[in-house]
């Protein structure tokens, strides 16, 4: 398929430059950085477009990886729409962790065009992303999901049909809840084994050895948090939107454990200097208790807030 990728930014440049090794798909490129298109697009051997008024008129599929929802729809169907030019028939895969009622709006508008949608956000980060082996959480028809499977397979290792237009978003934002979740949780019991004189690492090696154990636990602080390190590649003022998406989903359901999450992930943020990584969440438990999650030569080096 002749495919437009829309956003090189974190997330999309590696999605792109997967999908431009790892398959036999044509790309065009489009970023508003026009250096960075052209350089991948010079990287990769395809095409790259400076302005989206050129797009070429045999695209099969457009991808979208941009920040947020309001970016897709002024793509979609702002002031110069996209969805306007695309062809009757082609698809439309957002990427973005969008608002669920926005990639529900967005999917009825492209029907009516007869154009095919699939909302289809990643888990996995930006290491994930390098490596291909993102999770996909895909909303969409059952014709329309299985049309994306040969692309989406190329910057993913397990995708997931979740169910109608929307339901991927809302289950991204879910998942990224409960990830955030899990990361306060281990905070707060390292912390209190640190205070009963176990170091952080040790604790983690129980908790992976044991019932307790999560993703968080296993990746998150033996490869960015125990190290200081911070670098797992998740920009928290993200993780805070998918919170934010999420909390809308939850209103009609008790959900306290989580809504504590949400509310300590925002305080938490007061804390944290420009463009913090989502792990520095564990930053709040240091300054509450002042003592460090890390390990014990790391704790030695390090500072609340370095």
């Amino acid at each position: 398929m002749k495919i437009l990728f829309i956003g090189l930014g974190t997330m999309g440049k590696p999605m792109a430059r997967n999908l431009g090794t790892k398959t036999r798909h044509d790309l065009v490129l489009f970023d508003t950085r026009t250096d960075v298109a052209q350089a991948l697009a010079d990287e990769l051997g395809c095409a790259a477009i400076a302005s989206l008024e050129n797009v070429p008129t045999d695209v099969d599929a457009t991808v979208l990886m941009l920040p947020n929802s309001d970016i897709v729809e002024s793509v979609l169907i702002g002031e110069s729409p996209l969805m306007e030019q695309l062809a009757p028939g082609s698809l439309i895969i957002d990427m973005s962790s969008s608002v669920p009622t926005s990639a529900q709006k967005l999917g009825q508008l492209a029907e009516q065009r007869s154009l095919e949608f699939v909302d289809a956000p990643v888990s996995g980060g930006e290491r994930k992303a390098i490596s291909a082996e993102l999770s996909i959480m895909a909303g969409g028809t059952e014709a329309a999901f299985r049309r994306s499977l040969p692309i989406l397979e190329g910057m993913g290792t397990k995708v997931i049909h979740v169910g109608p237009v929307g339901s991927g978003d809302a289950a991204k934002a879910l998942n990224n809840l409960l990830s955030a979740t899990n990361l306060l949780a281990a905070a707060e019991i390292i912390t209190a084994a640190n205070s009963f004189g176990i170091q952080p690492d040790t604790m983690v090696e129980v908790i992976n050895a044991s019932t307790g154990r999560s993703q968080a636990t296993e990746v998150k602080y033996p490869n960015s948090i125990l190290t200081g390190r911070f670098d797992a590649g998740f920009a928290f003022d993200l993780m805070l939107k998918d919170l934010g998406i999420a909390a809308q989903l939850t209103d009609e359901v008790p959900t306290p454990i989580t809504d504590l999450a949400r509310s300590i992930s925002s305080d938490a943020r007061q804390l944290l200097g420009e463009n913090p990584d989502h792990t520095e969440l564990v930053k709040y438990y240091e300054d509450q208790t002042q003592l460090l999650i890390r390990t014990a030569d790391e704790a030695k080096k390090g500072t609340n807030h370095d």
